[in-house]
């Protein structure tokens, strides 16, 4: 595609609504790197390129390689069970490592669940005013799976699928306890380090984004007065391993051309993170990523959002020699995120994979 094209792409999203993004596409032909919007409300400057922001959920997708790493060493079972790696939390010993990485554990959901019939049960603040007041406060990673073991699991272990952050925070503690190093550190130096992320980091509970960056924002509901604020500060530990990290359009980029093709796991545990588990659905949920067919092309992916201002594309073709990647930022609209993203989305990803 012609730069000319991702640039008007990039501005669809930005005309809808959203504050601004960079948008990164890598292929056979070379590199291209488009922004649009604004870095900061109140200015015109448009956003880094290679700016730092919240990946979100795209967290998973790097738990998860370093799950499939210790696999390949023989240190982790896939279909073994965690709650003796894990004496402290009296975990249900049918779960099982695969069950954290495809989402059938079972565990209820830290940050709230939302069941299929309108019943909403609450977790940790991770949204609207009480997450905004709140949002710079650091849990421990062990408070988090605490407050999850401390609700009912929402079904038997691998009877169903649900999205949990907890899997993934849990999935990282796993990594902990076999290695005995922190989750930070193994993430650097299996990932990070070997392939020169310069921008990736698991931040902990550091609530500012270090490298050049651009503002996010959140609106939200108080009262009968709608607010907008600047939250790019904000404490990321709320989800530690599920939507922790800091990250660049770029080393998003160098991660997942390197993990499709090949380079971080070897092939039988590629195979594995890419076979979808049954019971996801249309979903298409593997072990940190999705697979979705687009058009006659099969693109594997995960995106991602932090609680608030800061969202993330990451898609590749499945030898990895073509990439989307993109950081997105929202702003103070009051269109509907949730109805505009999918459609601009779906036209984005259909053009750069035409």
């Amino acid at each position: 595609m012609s730069v000319q094209d991702l640039q008007q792409a990039a501005q669809e999203f930005v005309d809808a609504g959203f504050g601004g993004l960079e948008l990164r596409v890598s292929d056979e032909h070379g590199e291209q790197t488009v922004t649009a919007g604004i870095r900061e409300l109140g200015r015109t400057d448009p956003p880094p390129v290679g700016g730092q922001f919240r990946v979100g959920s795209v967290t998973k997708t790097f738990v998860s390689t370093v799950v499939l790493q210790l696999v390949a060493e023989g240190k982790l079972a896939l279909d073994g069970s965690v709650a003796d790696r894990l004496p402290r939390f009296e975990l249900d010993p049918r779960i099982t490592v695969r069950m954290l990485l495809n989402h059938t554990s079972g565990l209820f959901n830290y940050t709230g669940e939302y069941y299929p019939d309108g019943t909403v049960v609450a977790g940790l603040p991770a949204t609207g005013k009480e997450w905004a007041d709140n949002r710079l406060r650091g849990y421990t990673p062990d408070e988090l799976v605490g407050f999850a073991l401390s609700k009912p699991a929402r079904f038997e272990p691998g009877a169903e699928w649900s999205y949990s952050n907890t899997n993934y925070s849990v999935a990282a503690l796993l990594i902990e306890a076999v290695t005995g190093r922190t989750f930070a550190e193994e993430l650097d130096s299996r990932i990070v380090k070997p392939l020169g992320l310069s921008g990736t980091i698991e931040p902990g509970d550091r609530t500012d984004i270090p490298g050049p960056h651009s503002h996010g924002y959140f609106r939200y509901q108080d009262g009968e007065e709608w607010k907008v604020v600047d939250v790019t500060e904000q404490n990321p530990s709320l989800l530690f391993a599920a939507g922790s990290m800091l990250s660049t359009a770029r080393d998003l980029q160098v991660f997942m051309s390197a993990l499709q093709s090949g380079k971080l796991i070897p092939a039988d545990q590629l195979s594995e993170m890419r076979t979808p588990e049954p019971k996801s659905g249309p979903l298409n949920y593997a072990l940190g990523l999705f697979k979705e067919e687009v058009g006659s092309q099969t693109l594997y992916h995960h995106n991602g959002s932090a609680p608030g201002g800061y969202g993330a594309l990451m898609y590749s073709t499945p030898d990895g020699t073509k990439t989307l990647t993109a950081a997105i930022t929202m702003g103070d609209s009051d269109a509907n995120i949730l109805e505009i993203f999918p459609p601009a989305l779906e036209r984005l990803v259909a053009t750069v994979f035409n």
